[in-house]
């Protein structure tokens, strides 16, 4: 993974529009916003929970992974970057997350979602009381979506 992406001007830009949207649809902080928006890109990058979004595509494109989402997944951001998103959920569990999707799409975000992921390398986790979140410009345009969670566990091969 490429050292201190956080500092790369896209990145601090996006992660702006994370915390912002975050807020906008939550009227709650993400994490606490002190110091310039370099250094709140760098605290969401490390933060311990899990952060992660996708673009606007018709096929939408992962484009954010903090280190806690990267670490999960087991890739790296270069990786994650080119993944889409519907490739985090299993085949089987693709249409209740393109609901949850749509949902959140609808009313802006969606919390408490719970459902199964899948690392890059096949194994299954549970994700509880996530939530989701549309990233919207300066303008109100809906750019993407985001999730966020701290509570998921490993599925063994029975669950």
């Amino acid at each position: 993974m490429t050292s201190q992406i956080w500092t790369d001007p896209a990145i601090v830009e996006w992660s702006q529009l994370l915390l912002n949207s975050f807020r906008h649809w939550t009227t709650r902080e993400l994490l606490e916003r002190v110091g310039d928006p370099d250094c709140q890109a760098h605290k969401l990058f490390h933060s311990p929970f899990v952060v992660v979004s996708h673009g606007m595509e018709e096929d939408p494109l992962l484009n954010y992974g903090n280190q806690a989402a990267l670490e999960l997944w087991k890739l790296s951001l270069e990786q994650l970057v080119k993944t889409p998103s519907r490739l985090t959920a299993e085949p089987v569990n693709r249409a209740e997350r393109q609901r949850m999707l749509e949902q959140a799409g609808t009313r802006g975000y969606l919390d408490t979602y719970r459902g199964v992921r899948i690392t890059s390398t096949g194994r299954r986790f549970l994700v509880e009381n996530a939530l989701i979140w549309n990233v919207v410009d300066a303008k109100g345009q809906r750019v993407g979506q985001a999730a966020t969670f701290s509570q998921w566990s490993w599925l063994t091969e029975h669950n």
